[in-house]
């Protein structure tokens, strides 16, 4: 059997309920501020999780989040093994709590791109997704299925 794997890439675009005006620069124009941020032990030092830009709207942008036990100091371990359904529900918790932590929620996400290794799961995949934002717009996706 196939090692199912379960990754996302979250855009939050236009988040109006976070947006602050930007400051301005000394020419009138929007000053662009780039932050990036990390919740998770093992992508301290390695990548960041949110990256967010403010000019007159605020974005985040949300790196790869897939089942890795987000609390590993080590190499990250892969939850749920095999279960793409248990990955998608714990991915979408760990994104859901991170969007918290910048002031939004899973309703200003805006684009949701899926990498699965094994893409006979999709209907796990839907099942999730649909429980996930059970009475929020859905945002954009794509599913791409990998080899690897």
């Amino acid at each position: 059997m196939k090692r199912v794997l379960f990754v996302m890439l979250v855009l939050v675009a236009g988040l109006a309920s976070v947006c602050a005006t930007a400051s301005r620069a000394a020419d009138g124009a929007p000053e662009f501020k780039k932050e990036a941020f990390n919740y998770s032990e093992f992508a301290k030092g390695k990548f960041s999780e949110v990256v967010t830009v403010t000019n007159s709207r605020r974005t985040l942008y949300v790196a790869g989040v897939g089942s890795e036990d987000e609390n590993a100091t080590g190499p990250a371990k892969v939850l749920y093994p095999g279960d793409l359904y248990a990955q998608c529900k714990y991915a979408w918790d760990k994104i859901k709590r991170t969007l918290e932590k910048q002031g939004t929620g899973l309703g200003d996400v805006a684009k949701a791109t899926t990498y699965v290794t094994d893409t006979r799961g999709i209907v796990d995949n839907f099942k999730c997704r649909s429980e996930v934002f059970a009475g929020l717009p859905q945002p954009a996706g794509t599913l791409v299925g990998v080899t690897s």
